[in-house]
Formats: structure tokens, sequence, C-alpha cells
């Protein structure tokens, strides 16, 4: 995943009832009638939210009899999470590079 891929993902994270629906999806699928009942949003502030999750890949409707559920997919957010401590690693590297050369002076 790129950079750039990532910025769309942390924008729609960024955003705390977002957060809470990911969150609350993690749990298992739901519809957003039944993340209303769970989260203090309405029922349509669930849905945009949803909206938005699915844009970035984080989230798939999946349609069960007449309702339809949301599901995390969680392959998404393993690629975030590998692209993260990939970014931890890199800095990491760094920092051990800037002690030795501080310590060598």
């Amino acid at each position: 995943m790129s950079s750039a891929a990532l910025v769309p993902v942390f924008a729609a994270l960024g955003d705390e009832t977002r957060w809470s629906i990911l969150a609350a999806l993690g749990e298992g699928d739901a519809s957003a009638s039944a993340l209303a009942e769970r989260l203090p949003v309405t029922r349509q502030a669930i849905a945009k939210h949803l909206a938005v999750l699915a844009e970035v890949g984080l989230v798939e409707p999946v349609r069960v009899g007449r309702e339809v559920r949301y599901r995390v997919l969680g392959a998404e957010l393993s690629a975030t999470a590998a692209r993260l401590d990939a970014v931890g690693r890199d800095w990491e590297r760094r920092l051990a590079a800037i002690k030795e050369i501080a310590e060598g002076l």
C-alpha cells in the first residue's frame, strides 16, 4: 500500500464516529440500524459514515435477506498496519543512525 493510498484511509479514520463504527464492526457484522442502536448517532448519519469507510476499502456491504450488513475488511486493515510498521521501522533506523553519529562526536 503506497503512502498516497493511506491518506484517504487515515482521513476516514480521523473521524471519531467512523472509528467507533469500525470498532463496533470488529465485534461482528451489523446493519446501519443495529449500529445506530449501539452508538449515539442516527441511522442516516451511520449510513453516511459507512459509505465513507466503504469508499476507502475498510468495510463492505453484505446483503442478508432484506437487510444490508457491513463487515470489516481485515486485509485492508492489515495492509494499513503493515505500512505503519514499515514507517516505524524506518524512523527507528534513522534515529539509531543519528544516535550513533552523536555518540561518535
